[in-house]
């Protein structure tokens, strides 16, 4: 399985969709979300879900940063802006909410790279699953692993820099 997007360019975030975008809500996080493709999900993929996270923020703020969790995902692909043009694909709280952030809600849906202390590698995961999770919007990263255990099928990762 493969995932794709032309918002990693030569292992390089495209810039506005992070924090030197234009686009933001709540506390100035970054709004606009990236576009995928995923393409060779084995047989008997119900659903994908994409987990998009920052690695490089442990040492900074003490835990791996949640930028954007979507659970559910039926088709191979997300538009750009699908975060916020699109209701009906589940997504999961950011580590934005209780970190800038009080409304679970405003913080269910895609918080783009905004590194404080220099450049940060971010990793997008696509998990293909064997079913369809029941989750709703403000699930958190901790429930859909739980969740996707043994339902995994195929994983593909993609990674890119964002510069602070």
């Amino acid at each position: 399985m493969i995932v794709e997007s032309d918002a990693f360019a030569n292992g390089i975030i495209a810039e506005k969709y992070g924090k030197r975008g234009s686009q933001f809500g709540a506390d100035r996080m970054p709004a606009l979300s990236f576009p995928l493709r995923i393409s060779g999900a084995p047989a008997g993929t119900a659903s994908f879900a994409v987990i998009f996270d920052d690695p490089d923020s442990v040492p900074v703020c003490g835990f791996k940063w949640v930028h954007w969790l979507v659970a559910g995902l039926k088709e191979p692909e997300l538009e750009e802006d699908a975060s916020r043009k699109r209701s009906d694909i589940i997504q999961g709280v950011n580590s934005w909410y209780l970190h800038g952030i009080d409304s679970k809600e405003e913080a269910s849906r895609y918080g783009g790279p905004a590194p404080p202390d220099r450049p940060h590698t971010y990793v997008l995961t696509v998990l293909a699953l064997d079913f369809v999770p029941a989750l709703r919007n403000g699930f958190d990263a901790a429930t859909l692993e739980k969740v996707a255990g043994t339902h995994i099928l195929a994983k593909a990762v993609l990674k890119g820099t964002y510069d602070n």
